[in-house]
C-alpha cells in the first residue's frame, strides 16, 4: 500500500502539523530543492559573481558623491577640476556597470528559474502517471491540478522575482553597512543599533505569517478542488439540482480564502509602516548626530551626506524583502505539497528483477489470494480460481461482491495482500511491466477518448500501428463504417464539432483499440453498462470478434452480455457461490437462475 505522507497525500489538505511533521516536511522540501538546483550550479555561480559586482557598483555612488564634495569642491575652488571630473566619471561608470550587470543577472536568473520549473513540471507529471491506481482513487483530480497550476505558479513567482529581490537586497544592505562603517564608524553604530527593533519586528512578522500563508494555500487548494469537482460532475449537479448547495459551499470556501488573505494583509499593515518608522527614525538620528559632529569638525559635510544616503538606502530593500517573504511562504507551502507527491511511493512497484514473458497463453490463476483496501475492509478472503487459456469468464453478482476488484488485481492496478496471482505461472509482481501491459488489457464503461483524431485514439493500443492495421481493427469490431462517415474519417478530431460520437460508437472505438493491442487476456469491466439496447446490440456483434481466441473476463450486470461466456462465476462478498456454464446455471435453481428469470421478466 502507498504510504500516506504528512503533506496530506491520500487525505484532505492539512494545516495542523506537529513540530516533528513540520521538520520532516522541511527536510523533504529541501531535498527536492537541492535536486532541482544541482544541475544549475554553474549558472548559479556566475549569477552570484555578477550580482556581487553589480551591487558593489551601485553602493559606490554615495561614497563617490562624498569624495566629490569633500575633495572635488575645494580643488575646484583652486581651479583644479580633475577630482570633480574623476568623481563624476566614476559615478557614471559605476551606474553603467551596475545597470548592465543587473540586466545580465536578471537574464541568468530567468533562465535558471525556467529550467527548474520545466524540470519540476515534468517530475510532477511523470510521477502522477507512475503512481498506482490507489493513489488516484484517493487523491482528488482537483488537488492534482492544483499541484500543476497554482502551486507551480507560486514557485514561479518566487524564482522569477522573489529570489532576485532577496539576494540583491541582502547584498545591498551588507555592502551599505560596510561602506557606512568605512566612511563614519559612528553612523555605522547607529545603523547597527537600529537592527535590534528591525529584527524584533521581522521575527514577529515571521512567526505570525508562517501559519497564515499556509492557510491561504490550503484555502486556495480547496477552492480549486471544489471548482474542478463541480465542473467534472456538472451533469449530476444539474440533474439533482444541487446548484444552490454548491453555491453556498463555494461561497463559504471563497469567504475562507478572503478571510485568510485579509489576515495576511493586516499583518503587512503593521509590518510595512513599522519598517518605514524604524528607517525614518534611524535617518533622523544619523542626521542629528552627524550635524553636531560636522560642527565640531569631526566629519566632513560630504561624509555626512553619504552617511544619510546610505542609511536611507539601507532600508529601501526591506519592503521588497517583506514581499519576498510573502512569495517565499506561498512557494514553501507549494513545495511542501509537491514534494509530498514526488516522494509518494507506488503501491504497485515495478519488480526489482523483472521476468520477461515472450508469449502468453492467457492462463490466469488465483492462489489463496487475500485483498483489502487501505481502510482494512477485506474484499477477497482466501480466493482461489483457475481461468484456463482461451476461456471466456463472466462475473456476476451484487454491487460490492468483488467483481471489479478481481479485474483490478488481474490488471495489476493493485497487488494481493496475501497469496499469488499468476499469468502463465508467473507471479504478476515479477512480470516485466511492458509484458504485463501487452498481455493484459482492460476495457471499461467510460470508453475514454483522448484529444486527437480517431486514428490516434485507436493507435493507443499499438502506438506503431499503420493506418492499414488500424482500419483492419475497426473492420473487425464493426466500427469502420461509422468512422468513414465522420467529417474527416479517421482524421476526425474527436473533440471538435462534427467529431462527437455516441456512447456506442465510443465503445466500438475502445474495442478497436483493444483488438489492435491483441492482448492474451482481455477484461471487460461493465463495458456495455452505459449503452442503450440498439447500441448494446451493435457492440455485442463486436464482442464476438474481440473475445475470440483469447482469455476474457466479462463483468456485467446485463445478462445479455453474459450469454456469450463459456463459464459464469456468481460472486457474493468476495466468494464464488456458483460456477458453471450459462445454460447449466439457468437450468438450476441458484442465484444466477433467479437473476436470469428476473431479467427475462423485465424484457416482457
Amino acid at each position: 500500500m502507498s504510504q500516506t505522507t504528512v503533506s496530506g497525500v491520500g487525505g484532505e489538505e492539512r494545516d495542523d502539523f506537529t513540530r516533528a511533521e513540520s521538520q520532516q516536511i522541511r527536510e523533504r522540501s529541501l531535498r527536492l530543492l537541492g535536486s532541482l538546483l544541482r544541475p544549475e550550479r554553474s549558472r548559479l555561480l556566475v549569477s552570484l559573481v555578477v550580482v556581487v559586482i553589480s551591487t558593489a557598483a551601485q553602493v559606490a555612488g554615495p561614497a563617490l558623491i562624498a569624495f566629490g564634495i569633500d575633495s572635488g569642491l575645494p580643488a575646484l575652488l583652486a581651479n583644479d577640476w580633475m577630482p570633480v571630473a574623476l568623481a563624476g566619471v566614476a559615478y557614471l561608470l559605476a551606474g553603467i556597470v551596475g545597470a548592465v550587470l543587473i540586466s545580465w543577472f536578471t537574464v541568468l536568473t530567468a533562465r535558471i528559474s525556467q529550467a527548474i520549473l520545466l524540470d519540476l513540471r515534468k517530475r510532477v507529471f511523470v510521477q502522477t502517471q507512475k503512481l498506482s491506481l490507489e493513489f488516484h482513487e484517493t487523491y482528488t483530480s482537483g488537488r492534482i491540478i492544483s499541484r500543476q497550476t497554482s502551486d507551480l505558479d507560486s514557485i514561479r513567482e518566487l524564482l522569477d522575482s522573489g529570489i532576485n529581490q532577496l539576494v540583491q537586497g541582502l547584498l545591498y544592505m551588507l555592502f551599505i553597512g560596510i561602506a557606512l562603517f568605512a566612511l563614519d564608524w559612528a553612523s555605522g553604530v547607529i545603523l547597527v543599533v537600529s537592527l535590534v527593533p528591525l529584527l524584533i519586528l521581522t521575527r514577529w512578522f515571521q512567526l505570525r505569517s508562517q501559519k497564515m500563508f499556509r492557510l491561504t494555500r490550503v484555502a486556495s487548494a480547496k477552492l480549486i478542488v471544489k471548482f474542478v469537482e463541480t465542473m467534472t460532475g456538472i451533469r449530476a449537479v444539474q440533474a439533482f439540482r444541487t446548484e444552490k448547495s454548491n453555491d453556498a459551499e463555494f461561497n463559504g470556501l471563497t469567504e475562507d480564502y478572503r478571510s485568510a488573505n485579509a489576515r495576511v494583509i493586516r499583518l503587512f499593515g503593521i509590518f510595512d509602516p513599522g519598517l518605514v518608522l524604524i528607517g525614518n527614525v534611524t535617518v533622523a538620528v544619523v542626521l542629528l548626530v552627524g550635524a553636531f559632529r560636522v560642527i565640531d569638525g569631526q566629519v566632513a559635510v560630504g561624509v555626512l551626506l553619504a552617511a544619510v544616503l546610505y542609511t536611507r538606502r539601507f532600508f529601501d530593500p526591506m519592503e521588497e524583502m517583506a514581499m519576498f517573504y510573502n512569495s517565499y511562504q506561498s512557494a514553501a507551502a507549494a513545495l511542501e505539497k509537491i514534494s509530498g507527491v514526488l516522494e509518494e511511493q507506488p503501491s504497485v512497484p515495478d519488480p526489482v528483477k523483472p521476468v520477461d514473458l515472450w508469449s502468453s497463453t492467457g492462463a490466469v490463476d488465483f492462489d489463496d489470494v487475500q485483498f483489502s483496501y487501505q481502510n482494512g475492509r477485506v474484499v477477497l478472503p482466501n480466493f482461489s480460481l483457475r481461468i484456463p487459456s482461451g476461456q471466456t469468464i463472466a462475473l456476476v453478482g451484487s454491487t460490492g461482491a468483488g467483481k471489479s476488484t478481481l479485474a483490478k488485481l488481474i490488471s495489476r492496478f493493485y497487488d494481493p495482500s496475501e497469496g499469488r496471482l499468476t499469468l502463465d505461472g508467473i507471479d504478476l509482481r515479477d512480470l516485466h511491466p511492458k509484458d504485463l501491459r501487452r498481455a493484459i488489457v482492460m476495457v471499461t464503461q467510460e470508453a475514454y477518448l483522448f484529444s486527437g483524431t480517431v486514428a490516434d485514439n485507436i493507435a493507443i493500443g499499438k502506438p506503431d500501428a499503420s493506418i492499414d492495421e488500424i482500419i483492419a481493427a475497426t473492420k473487425a469490431v464493426g466500427a469502420h463504417d461509422f468512422i468513414e462517415n465522420l467529417p474527416n474519417g479517421y482524421e476526425t478530431d474527436v473533440n471538435k464539432r462534427g467529431g462527437r460520437v455516441s456512447a456506442g460508437q465510443r465503445q466500438l472505438i475502445s474495442f478497436a483499440r483493444a483488438f489492435l493491442a491483441d492482448p492474451a487476456v482481455l477484461i471487460l469491466d461493465e463495458a456495455t453498462a452505459s449503452l442503450d439496447i440498439p447500441s448494446e446490440r451493435l457492440v455485442q456483434d463486436a464482442l464476438q470478434t474481440l473475445l475470440a481466441d483469447r482469455t476474457a473476463i466479462i463483468i456485467a450486470h446485463r445478462l445479455s452480455t453474459v450469454a456469450i461466456a463459456d463459464r459464469v462465476l456468481v460472486m457474493e462478498h468476495g466468494i464464488i457461490v456458483e460456477d458453471g456454464s450459462p445454460a447449466d446455471l439457468i437450468a438450476g435453481t441458484g442465484r444466477f437462475a433467479q437473476l436470469h428469470a428476473s431479467w427475462r421478466q423485465s424484457l416482457v
